[in-house]
């Protein structure tokens, strides 16, 4: 038995949207045949997109798509992406495959994309081999709906108004793939860069994302934050808005990730205990954080985080494609559960990727489209977005094989606009139901309605089988004098409003 204790009167954070974030990198099947097919495909589009994945994407609500990278974006030129397509620049993808990019995707189709879906707009900017006026320009084109030279430009290429630049990352994993910078060096770069970050806009503010650390380098962070970190006259922050993190799941480590289908119970644990870390990440980051930022005026922005397994037999290594399980889905709920509940901190995320790169929502095969158990527990977590996190707290036990010990439960608890609970809770104990009861300080429950995401721990969609996982009603959730009791299957996720 576990036992939930929801304070519903103590309202604490903002669960900003953008936590539930997607990413798309030029990678593999990720844009071209995922989300972008061209006007004159077969596939039904509109303006290129595949409107089957636009359609399932504006259902989970997707707040923000940060592109166009990702270790791509350190070596994107913009300007090979705009004007005529038959006369736009070809490259070769150096970072993923070695396949030609022809470029038919870029700013202009970047931002119909964003209309579709009607989310905001994050762009990841060139630090690694482009130049501040690159970046600078590529500002201009985008958000200037004045006379320059770049809003022309945009205007010659057939977009009158300027679009708005919700926010920009400047540079990506610069201590890696964007450079292999040391922090200071890094630092000390953005403080420029970010300076010709112009706000063209005032109503629509260009919100500047600071490249931050792999994992639990907690060095990065100190030294980017101390050098990059700064109070205007007014008490505003000055030179950032948000400092990313990147953290991905290898079950057996990075050489030895393991397949994204068969692995055991041991395997199992591992990975969950591998997806529990992020709250350590996020604390630990957290405090540094604070010692500059106490105010918390800089979000932690984790645009790069999920399940990173082997890739799928027989497809071409530097694509990234793995199917999506049960296990994705508890990777996906624990995780949006953490960031809830430190919602204070992290203002903002992106699963990686959005469709057929590493835990996708989405996968798509020609004109097939599949629905992964990862999406439905995005399905079942938007109700969270822009809600208020409320007190709670869970009993809780340890399961687990040899040293990877996990708790089986996790839970995140807010109070939306029209005043309902939303809770989440997962149960990633492969092998057992758990009986939770949920006390309920101060909010009065007269109806409640639950959906539910479960099945064996293996259990995936295929283009054969596309609904073998989905999210379904769960009718086991019942009032108590107290609140309510609920018996959670093993390996599940579930959400349930009380209003």
């Amino acid at each position: 038995m576990a036992e939930l204790f929801i304070n519903a009167g103590h309202r604490l954070s903002k669960v900003n949207k953008e936590i539930q974030g997607q990413f798309s990198e030029h990678l593999g099947r990720g844009i071209y045949g995922g989300i972008y097919v061209g006007e004159n495909s077969d596939i039904p589009n509109e303006n290129g997109m595949r409107k089957d994945v636009v359609q399932a994407l504006k259902a989970i609500r997707v707040p923000v798509l940060r592109w166009p990278g990702g270790c791509f974006a350190d070596e994107y030129h913009w300007m090979d992406g705009i004007g005529p397509k038959e006369k736009r620049k070809k490259i070769v993808n150096t970072h993923w495959g070695g396949v030609t990019e022809d470029n038919s995707f870029g700013t202009h189709e970047y931002y119909e994309l964003v209309r579709q879906l009607g989310c905001e707009s994050y762009v990841n900017g060139n630090v690694g081999s482009g130049s501040i006026r690159e970046m600078s320009e590529w500002v201009e084109y985008i958000t200037m709906n004045g006379v320059s030279p770049m809003a022309d430009l945009r205007r010659q290429n057939g977009h009158e108004e300027a679009w708005t630049l919700n926010f920009l990352g400047v540079g990506n994993e610069n201590w890696g793939c964007g450079g292999n910078m040391t922090p200071e060096y890094y630092a000390n770069l953005y403080r420029r860069y970010q300076t010709y970050v112009r706000q063209y806009d005032p109503d629509h503010p260009v919100r500047k994302i600071c490249g931050g650390p792999n994992v639990d380098d907690y060095d990065w962070t100190d030294t980017v934050m101390k050098t990059c970190f700064s109070r205007c006259p007014a008490g505003q922050h000055g030179f950032m808005d948000g400092l990313s993190l990147h953290y991905y799941v290898h079950p057996g480590g990075w050489e030895n990730k393991g397949s994204a289908t068969d692995f055991d119970e041991n395997t199992w644990y591992q990975t969950m205990k591998k997806t529990w870390y992020m709250d350590e990440l996020i604390r630990r980051h957290g405090a540094i954080m604070d010692r500059y930022d106490p105010d918390k005026e800089v979000g932690l922005v984790v645009d790069e985080w999920g399940g990173w397994y082997d890739v799928e037999p027989g497809t071409n290594p530097g694509f990234l494609y793995q199917q999506n399980t049960m296990r994705d889905a508890l990777v996906a709920g624990i995780t949006l559960n953490i960031f809830n509940k430190h919602s204070d901190r992290v203002k903002m995320a992106a699963i990686a990727q959005m469709i057929n790169v590493l835990q996708s929502v989405l996968l798509t095969e020609g004109d097939q489209m599949i629905k992964t158990p990862t999406y439905h527990v995005f399905d079942l977590y938007k109700d969270h977005q822009d809600a208020t996190l409320v007190e709670s707290s869970l009993t809780t036990h340890t399961v687990g094989t040899g040293e990877n010990l996990v708790p089986d439960l996790s839970e995140s608890v807010t109070i939306d606009n029209q005043g309902r609970l939303q809770i989440t809770l997962t149960n990633l104990d492969p092998d057992h139901d758990i009986p939770v009861d949920i006390r309920i300080l101060d909010h009065a429950t007269s109806k409640v309605d639950a959906e539910i995401v479960t099945g064996e721990m293996h259990e995936k969609n295929t283009f054969d089988d596309p609904e073998r996982v989905t999210k379904k009603a769960f009718a086991g959730v019942f009032k108590t004098e107290r609140g309510l009791h609920l018996v959670m299957p093993a390996v599940s996720v579930i959400h349930i409003t009380a209003e």
